[in-house]
């Protein structure tokens, strides 16, 4: 139980940091880690392709963490981590977005 915790935690925080250091502001006190943060602004390219290479570093960080789980723990963890991937993907191209 406890690992599944910590490896939930890590993917979390993988999520969190990257949501909060590309949304222009912090995020609320009140908001989840995986809840939706305020719109982004307009990226460069320069900046998409950041985002996009520590999105990729966090997805396989996340994966990672998964791995001394077994079984459905490690299934979940690995579809959490994979869930948020994909919202960062998707932040990312709404920012890139003109």
């Amino acid at each position: 139980m406890n690992k599944t915790l910590i490896a939930l935690l890590v993917a979390f925080a993988g999520t969190a940091t990257f949501a909060a250091s590309h949304a222009g502001a912090p995020m609320s006190p009140a908001s989840a880690p995986m809840a939706t943060t305020a719109p982004m602004s307009t990226m460069t390219k320069a900046e998409a392709k950041a985002a996009e290479k520590k999105a990729d570093a966090d997805y396989k960080a996340a994966k990672k963490a998964c791995k001394p789980l077994k079984y459905k723990e490690e299934k979940a963890c690995k579809a959490q981590a994979k869930a948020a991937h994909k919202k960062a993907e998707a932040d990312i191209k709404a920012a890139t977005a003109k």
